[in-house]
């Protein structure tokens, strides 16, 4: 089985997302940043003192550790897919690596791992901050919901953690306060602002038996809702999970892009090879193995293979900071022929056509 899935192939095959109660942390602070940029100095140091005239040893030592630091990133992620049976640019890298290195051009080697580390750190950041970006909306979930429970002297008010609340518990809002789950309006009339799951700019009157959705904002009125989905698997949680998924679903370019890329790594190895065995048997082995070395570098389809997945993904991410959900690529690329967009005087999306006359 060949595919794209390690290197910089695929986004969601990148460096795994921290979960969404960490904090989301600087780009410096990132491991496979930190790794990258130790790959950087040490290549840097490795150059300087083979220029200055410094120690071979040192500069050797120097470069090493630059590759050590730079393959830690997408070495052991390489491997992984190999026993997976799965070539990817992160196995062109990894040949041309190890490759150099039995050369004895060791620095060129670092040069290597750094370049490469530096690219693949880059797209987990990216990736990294979407998916933040994405959960980060079951932060609008408040931390603490009002119930009302039965104890030793009747039926009262307590605070739980929202996960806690259960089908058929009596949630009490107030004014200014967001409803933690789904539920339905069972005392109290007042008005909603949706806009977080819905995105209606208007708030929306509700009365006893209205539908409400988490992360709603109360009005002006005090409110008693009947829990009808825990907060596991309400409407808000649906809207992440969705989203989610929809990141999957690829558009044309998106299509196109794997189409061409998979192929491309294997094809890549078959000419090496054949450089380096016909360049061996007609010239200098040594200097046709490490021609091949450089085709592999050279014609490695990785700006090619992350280029559409990585802006897809990163544009989705911008989408959902700013409050919009982006079904995957598809609908990404679809929205990307939009050249006019109407709105109604409520500022509600429309078709940009009246409805048909019921006479």
């Amino acid at each position: 089985m060949v595919g794209v899935g390690d290197g910089c192939g695929d986004p969601t095959c990148s460096s795994p997302a921290s979960s969404p109660e960490e904090p989301a942390q600087p780009l410096w602070r990132a491991r496979s940043v930190q790794l990258a940029a130790a790959a950087g100095v040490l290549w840097a140091a490795s150059m300087i003192t083979d220029w200055t005239g410094g120690s071979t040893v040192l500069s050797w030592v120097l470069a090493l550790g630059a590759v050590a630091a730079g393959g830690a990133t997408f070495v052991p992620g390489t491997l992984r897919a190999l026993r997976r049976r799965r070539l990817g640019v992160g196995t062109l890298m990894t040949v041309a690596m190890v490759g150099a290195i039995a050369l004895g051009e060791v620095r060129e080697a670092a040069m290597l791992a750094f370049l490469f580390s530096l690219a693949e750190a880059l797209e987990d950041y990216a990736v990294d901050r979407t998916r933040r970006g994405l959960r980060s909306l079951l932060d609008l979930v408040p931390t603490r919901a009002t119930v009302l429970r039965p104890g030793p002297t009747g039926v009262a008010e307590s605070e739980v953690d929202p996960v806690d609340l259960r089908v058929g518990d009596v949630l009490v809002v107030r004014p200014g306060e967001r409803l933690a789950t789904d539920g339905t309006v069972t005392e109290g009339r007042s008005t909603l602002d949706t806009s977080a799951v819905t995105g209606e700019s208007v708030p929306v009157e509700v009365q006893p038996g209205t539908e409400v959705f988490a992360a709603s904002v109360n009005g002006g009125g005090v409110l008693q809702v009947t829990v009808t989905a825990t907060v596991a698997d309400n409407s808000l949680a649906r809207v992440v999970h969705i989203v989610e998924e929809a990141q999957d679903r690829k558009g044309a370019a998106q299509r196109l892009a794997a189409r061409i890329a998979a192929p491309l790594v294997p094809a890549v190895f078959i000419v090496a090879a054949v450089i380096a065995v016909l360049g061996s048997v007609l010239g200098d082995p040594g200097v046709w193995v490490e021609r091949a070395l450089v085709v592999l570098v050279a014609a490695s389809p990785c700006a090619f293979a992350i280029a559409v997945p990585v802006t897809v993904v990163a544009a989705i991410g911008a989408a959902t900071r700013q409050g919009v959900l982006v079904k995957g690529g598809a609908a990404l690329e679809s929205l990307g022929s939009v050249r006019t967009i109407a709105l109604d005087k409520t500022g509600t999306l429309t078709r940009n056509s009246p409805p048909s006359s019921p006479c």
